[in-house]
């Protein structure tokens, strides 16, 4: 993986002061790129590109970046892998393009392609993740690109200054002309949602390239022209518009084939590489099919630790000793995931409260320690209905929308009973194993109580807070993004839609970017290879859940390599235990971040409505972990982040 940054300057600057800017910026970017850097400017254009290298492929400086095409009108800053790279390049040869190629590495592929088939026909072409910048010399356009499910990072910025663009949001603030401010309506979407969602940003003015895009600039003053070069929901109803008619075996053989494809593409690497082994369905899948390409053990990284109700570790263990590959578990003593907390917003350009992000760091960095390419599961919840909401959502909804006005008032008093009382009392009555965390189940469906619409029911599902605006200073009635989609579909392919184009690229892809790129280890994620994708919505609902069993379809491929008895059995998360930890070894922390004299200062939350959720989390009258946890995440990212951004 790499780091990039660019400009595009409007009116006269020197070139020294764009070389300046372009090496602060990249600079900030060492973590995603400390094999080598590289600047780019081109005096008359007022163009410039800065690149920081993760080596993995073509480990000489032939590789390096920005990189010209051999015909010199194209130059690229590119963060990323195209798999099927070598299958282009000799395709590219068989047309007798009579490229004298100066190495292998696939950013020279990339730049060779779009010269030869244009930017859209080559993008069609591409097997991978990828976010990069592209200057077109001869027509004098830059072109903004990001891979289609939204893997890799890209923000960029419009002023009188002209363009600024970078892999994160840091690198914009070593780009003097450039003054960021506080963008108040999207910390409501954070405080709502528990991440920046969309193309957001919390900075103003700052947007993200979307998922599948093209954003195209004719000159450093014009409105960049946005256009798909893949859609998500075209994906959707043309899949459900021309479903799979085979057999359960037919349709078992051509995930199977489909997934073992993408899987041996992205084993291929110059550098050692291995793979994030959870024990769940969807990791146990990659490295079974890994194992099965591979001609010697596949390294598999787990954190374990001695949280009840946390660990999978010996999950893990078991599946990658059925599949007999090189293991390597760290269990993580609590006070190891207490002690990274502070340091959690050093390494999120943006604030981010989803707490998995702590084992998710934890298990990155004991991976890099052995490789430099980890393989994850990411992306099998959201094609194949993995999530609890996908299979109990509708029922209730459909439950739920039936009730009287009465009824909704007795589900709303739910939440009068503390939160550990209705845990006590479900271990009374012996139900504590059957159900995880009971109070905190009850208290969301007892919020769930007054929505009237299946989409609202499903931003509720999301929501950590209905009204974020309540604790917040001076800020009333903002409304939630309202993105919809034109699906056909139940809700549960509704649902299952919206968590691909919004939760997987905002939350999940987010966090592994960021967790991984802090120790400078490439993630790949080989379910989201656009072919899996488009050929899982052509999969009926009946062969994602089947009675009461869900990702019906992965399993029959998992069970073909390693016995049921090891994952088959309900879901487990990858967080912490938030909402103790805040009653206990993390109460002086949040308690420092939200003291009422730092948020009067500060002037961004109200601290009488900070203080009242506080203390009723504190004495269990409510379990405010997730309000909570997205307030303090933004105050730590805010302590981190207030000397380069004005309130």
């Amino acid at each position: 993986m790499c780091g990039i940054t660019g400009l595009w300057c409007a009116g006269s600057v020197t070139e020294g002061d764009v070389r300046q800017w372009l090496e602060g910026m990249t600079a900030t970017l060492v973590h995603r790129g400390p094999d080598a850097s590289g600047i780019f400017f081109d005096r008359d254009s007022g163009v410039g590109f800065g690149h920081r290298r993760l080596a993995i492929l073509d480990l000489s400086d032939r590789g390096r970046q920005p990189m010209w095409s051999h015909s010199g009108r194209y130059c690229i800053s590119y963060n990323g892998e195209v798999y099927n790279a070598p299958e282009i390049r000799a395709e590219l040869e068989r047309q007798g393009s009579g490229i004298a190629w100066r190495g292998h590495s696939d950013t020279e592929v990339v730049l060779e392609a779009i010269e030869a088939l244009g930017l859209e026909s080559a993008l069609e072409c591409f097997h991978g993740m990828f976010a990069f910048a592209l200057w077109d010399s001869e027509e004098k356009r830059l072109s903004l690109v990001r891979d289609r499910l939204g893997i890799k990072p890209l923000l960029y910025v419009q002023g009188p200054f002209g363009i600024a663009f970078a892999s994160e949001l840091q690198a914009l603030y070593e780009f003097p002309p450039f003054q960021p401010r506080l963008n108040r309506s999207t910390l409501a979407s954070f405080l709502r949602y528990g991440v920046v969602p969309g193309d957001e940003c919390i900075v103003e003015r700052v947007r993200k390239v979307k998922p599948g895009t093209i954003v195209q600039f004719d000159d450093a003053q014009s409105e960049g022209v946005q256009h798909d070069f893949w859609c998500a929901e075209e994906v959707a109803r043309e899949g459900l518009s021309q479903p799979f008619q085979g057999t359960d075996q037919e349709a078992i053989e051509e995930l199977e084939r489909l997934i073992r494809r993408s899987v041996a593409l992205r084993m291929r690497s110059d550098v050692p590489f291995g793979a994030f082994l959870s024990g769940g369905i969807d990791s146990s899948t990659v490295v079974a099919l890994m194992q099965q390409v591979a001609s010697k053990p596949v390294k598999t990284f787990c954190i374990g630790n001695t949280l009840s109700g946390y660990d999978e570790s010996g999950h893990a263990e078991a599946v990658a000793a059925h599949l007999r590959c090189d293991h390597h578990t760290l269990i993580a003593d609590p006070s190891d995931m207490l002690a990274l907390v502070p340091e959690v917003a050093l390494h999120w350009d943006e604030p981010f409260a989803d707490s998995s992000q702590i084992p998710t760091f934890l298990v990155s960095r004991l991976t890099r320690k052995q490789v430099t390419v980890a393989l994850s599961g990411d992306g099998g919840d959201e094609l194949f209905a993995g999530y609890n909401r996908h299979a109990w959502a509708p029922r209730l909804w459909g439950f739920a929308n039936r009730f009287p006005t009465s009824m909704r008032r007795v589900l709303r008093a739910l939440r009068l009973v503390r939160v550990d009382d209705w845990d006590r009392a479900f271990r009374a009555l012996r139900l504590g194993d059957a159900v995880r965390l009971p109070g905190d189940k009850l208290y969301k469906i007892a919020a769930l109580a007054d929505v009237d619409t299946p989409r609202e029911f499903y931003d509720r599902l999301r929501s950590h807070s209905a009204d974020p605006t309540q604790v917040m200073a001076g800020v009333r009635d903002l409304e939630p993004p309202a993105q919809t989609i034109d699906l056909d579909a139940p809700f549960t392919e509704q649902m299952m839609l919206y968590d691909l184009i919004q939760y997987l690229p905002d939350d999940i892809l987010t966090k592994v970017d960021r967790a991984s790129m802090a120790v400078s280890l490439e993630a790949r994620v080989p379910l989201l290879d656009h072919e899996v994708v488009e050929w899982a919505w052509r999969l009926p609902l009946s062969w994602k859940i089947r009675g009461r069993t869900q990702k019906w379809i992965l399993r029959q491929v998992l069970a073909r390599h390693v016995p049921a008895s090891l994952f088959d059995r309900p879901k487990t998360g990858f967080g912490v235990p938030v909402g103790q930890w805040l009653r206990g070894p993390l109460e002086d922390w949040g308690a420092d971040l939200v003291n009422e004299s730092s948020l009067t200062s500060d002037g961004i939350f109200d601290p009488g409505a900070v203080a009242s959720i506080w203390k009723a989390h504190q004495t269990g009258l409510g379990n405010h972990e997730h309000r909570l946890w997205a307030i303090l995440m933004f105050q730590s990212w805010w302590r981190a982040n207030r000397q380069s951004v004005e309130a």
